[in-house]
């Protein structure tokens, strides 16, 4: 009778060795999986934080953007103020003292 560690060896063809990957190269690729996984997760995250970062520069300078045409509307309405000609014609007669010219005194050029 046969024991089993010598039909082993017949099965595998004269006594050759099984040839299994040994611990220090399973090692070395899980730690490169392991590696890559991390550093993917570390760029996956980087990526999300700059994305939230430049809403938040994107949302201020939306909120810069309106209060500063906010402001426009108030300058050009207080310009339209200051060139009316009611105005100047008030600030005329009451601070300079002018009046208006009588006819005689309009000349028309032509």
């Amino acid at each position: 009778m046969m024991n089993r560690r010598s039909d082993r060896v017949l099965w595998m063809d004269g006594g050759a060795k099984a040839k299994f990957p040994s611990r220090k190269s399973n090692l070395l690729f899980f730690s490169l999986v392991l590696l890559v996984l991390i550093m993917g997760s570390l760029f996956y995250v980087w990526s999300r934080i700059q994305v939230i970062q430049l809403g938040y520069e994107i949302s201020s300078t939306m909120k810069a953007g309106r209060g500063l045409a906010e402001e426009n509307k108030k300058l050009r309405l207080e310009i339209a103020t200051l060139k009316s000609y009611a105005r100047i014609e008030r600030f005329a007669t009451e601070e300079l003292g002018m009046f208006k010219p009588r006819m005689d005194q309009v000349i028309i050029i032509r």
